[in-house]
């Protein structure tokens, strides 16, 4: 695609963009909560990412990121190849900066044979941060060796879009690349 080629780098989120995790979210809130209440956390009403701020609140945002995490895995390996993965260029720098568990991201990229075309994957347990922050995606530009102007990323979200804005690189949501 011609917009792809004018950047130096691509910067993919996982899912919804590329592959499809098979989670169900509402299982897995469901576990957190099951992790956190008899920890003494009042969870209830919160959802699953207010779950994980109180996590780190109380100090069990490990065990609560490796709940999740092994959802996630599990979904990865059952995850459908979305549209967009035929638009991976194997000539080009190309990152996967996601909200979803690093090893979840590399066993989808795995699944699909995209793990060869990836060079650098930031998940929301390889930085401090969490996207809509900048860090995540920042981390995934300065791996290619890009520089975040000379940077596309692709995603499904409003938060997507608003860490490319923070971050300073040029958004496309995936929907535009489908056509």
């Amino acid at each position: 695609m011609a917009v792809i080629q004018e950047y130096d780098a691509l910067v993919y989120d996982l899912d919804g963009t590329l592959v499809h995790l098979d989670v169900d979210w509402e299982e897995v809130r469901h576990a957190v909560a099951a992790v956190l209440r008899p920890r003494g956390v009042d969870v209830d009403g919160a959802d699953l990412w207010s779950m994980l701020e109180l996590s780190e609140e109380a100090g069990y945002r490990r065990l609560v990121d490796e709940t999740i995490a092994e959802f996630e895995r599990e979904g990865a390996r059952r995850s459908r190849r979305l549209p967009t993965a035929r638009t991976v260029p194997a000539d080009q720098p190309v990152g996967v900066c996601s909200l979803n568990a690093e090893s979840a991201c590399r066993i989808a990229l795995e699944t699909y044979g995209l793990d060869g075309t990836v060079d650098v994957i930031v998940g929301r347990d390889s930085v401090t941060t969490e996207k809509p922050h900048p860090e995540p995606l920042l981390t995934t530009v300065e791996g290619l060796g890009a520089a975040p102007e000379r940077t596309l990323f692709v995603g499904d979200s409003e938060r997507d879009e608003e860490t490319a804005r923070r971050a300073g690189t040029d958004y496309v949501y995936v929907r535009e690349l489908e056509r």
